[in-house]
């Protein structure tokens, strides 16, 4: 395989920004290159070290003056609701029942599935997503279906069959045994293959019963190196339902802490509503707030606190997500506009540089991931995108006023969609614009 050097703008982070200046907390470089082999990063850095690197007979895209940073990451969403995006006037169980349960009964259906996930994964790479945490329908052939389409893409995903046996419609319900069974099945069929992660996922506490539960604990106990994805603390009357069905709990979280599904490779969904003894026992476990502002707002959920939960003794870690379909884009640009906006309803702001930094390496880091993406480390993934700042002209006009890198990433959060995303690379591979560019 040819090497491929591409020449850009190129940004990457190496902590977590703290303000617009923190210069030390990222890598950039104006004139910059990185060395692609193999689907793997193999140097980045100034453009002519690079270029020394790569000797003869190498591909070269030349992206100037656009920007080269590591492919997105998006913490959480649901593929088989891409036809109920953008559907009105529901709140969370409403939209659940009305839209969401009658949508995923199609997906018994593999060619449908098939379909669907097709369509996702080439909607998200249009948006520069390269690396995604995903929730299928109850159906394993939901599951199958996905695993199929991101495999043959070669992309680094996260996913799961949902685990569902209670308040739902007959057409998306599983029982406790055959949810265990095909939980197993898929595991052994994907998770390891190519770069395919299996979660186990039930849905949330309301729609799995103490019995269920008891599964998902003893699938966690049996497979401790897998992901662990579900909803928590979306929405009041969410809560209400799930402590009623449980008891004997201290609170919401408390019913996923007495299974043992806490930890850090946990993952859960939205956590608006939370008490201090229930970020305690989640910053303890190590487990993982994901963030949903464009989900949140249009569900008329509440406000994550962003700040509270990363400044505490305790810090909690935090991911971002589109949450599709409740969320509104499959575009990490815009939930992170809508995620500064929710911040700044709460009386703070969200810096850009963090803001980036959330979507490449904190998302990585939240999704124990950050050796193989978020970063353009040699020997990662070759996971890239190229944004361009003045892909319109409403966004041209306003680069005439932008001086520093800070205010050119808030003016791409701001303004920035997939027309701002020149390129995407999946493992060193150019997919946005296929045919143009290879590896």
């Amino acid at each position: 395989m040819r090497r491929l050097f591409l020449r850009g703008r190129i940004l990457s982070f190496l902590s977590e920004p703290k303000a617009p200046d923190d210069h030390a907390s990222y890598r950039y470089e104006e004139d910059g290159a990185i060395l692609l082999e193999g689907g793997r990063i193999l140097a980045a850095g100034a453009y002519d070290d690079i270029a020394h690197q790569a000797g003869e007979g190498v591909d070269v895209v030349d992206h100037r003056p656009n920007l080269i940073l590591p492919g997105f990451i998006d913490a959480h969403v649901h593929v088989p609701q891409m036809q109920v995006i953008a559907s009105y006037g529901a709140e969370l169980l409403d939209w659940l029942n009305t839209y969401t349960f009658p949508e995923e009964a199609k997906f018994h259906d593999t060619q449908h599935g098939r379909r669907i996930a097709r369509l996702f994964l080439d909607e998200i790479v249009r948006h520069g997503t390269t690396t995604v945490a995903a929730y299928c329908s109850v159906h394993k052939e939901s599951a199958d279906a996905f695993f199929v389409e991101a495999l043959e893409r070669n992309m680094r995903v996260i996913a799961g069959k949902v685990m569902m046996d209670r308040n739902a419609p007959d057409g998306v319900l599983d029982t406790p045994q055959s949810s265990y069974d095909d939980t197993k099945a898929l595991i052994a069929a994907w998770h390891g293959k190519g770069r395919l992660h299996y979660a186990i996922t039930p849905r949330f506490a309301i729609t799995s019963s103490p019995e269920q539960m008891d599964v998902a604990s003893a699938l966690a106990r049996e497979h401790p190196d897998l992901h662990i994805q579900t909803h928590l603390s979306e929405n009041a009357a969410e809560i209400a339902v799930a402590q009623e069905l449980y008891p004997s709990a201290l609170d919401y979280t408390n019913i996923y802490e007495k299974y043992g599904l806490l930890g850090p490779k946990s993952l859960l969904g939205h956590c608006i509503h939370l008490s201090e003894r229930e970020v305690d026992a989640m910053s303890e476990t190590q487990s993982v707030a994901v963030f949903c502002p464009t989900s949140n707002l249009f569900l008329g959920s509440g406000l994550f606190d962003y700040h509270r939960y990363k400044r505490r003794e305790k810090p909690l870690r935090v991911a971002c997500a589109t949450d599709v379909g409740g969320g509104t884009n499959y575009s990490m640009l815009r939930t992170m506009d809508e995620g500064y906006k929710v911040v700044a309803l709460q009386g703070e702001k969200l810096n850009p540089l963090a803001s980036f930094w959330q979507i490449t390496r904190g998302n990585a880091e939240a999704l124990s991931l950050v050796d193989h993406v978020g970063t353009l480390e040699p020997g990662t993934d070759a996971d890239i995108v190229v944004l361009d700042a003045k892909a319109t002209p409403g966004m041209a006009l306003r680069m005439e006023r932008v001086g520093t890198l800070a205010e050119e990433l808030f003016l791409l959060q701001t303004l920035g969609d997939d027309r701002a995303v020149r390129e995407v690379y999946v493992a060193g591979r150019a997919v946005k614009n296929e045919g143009k560019a290879g590896g």
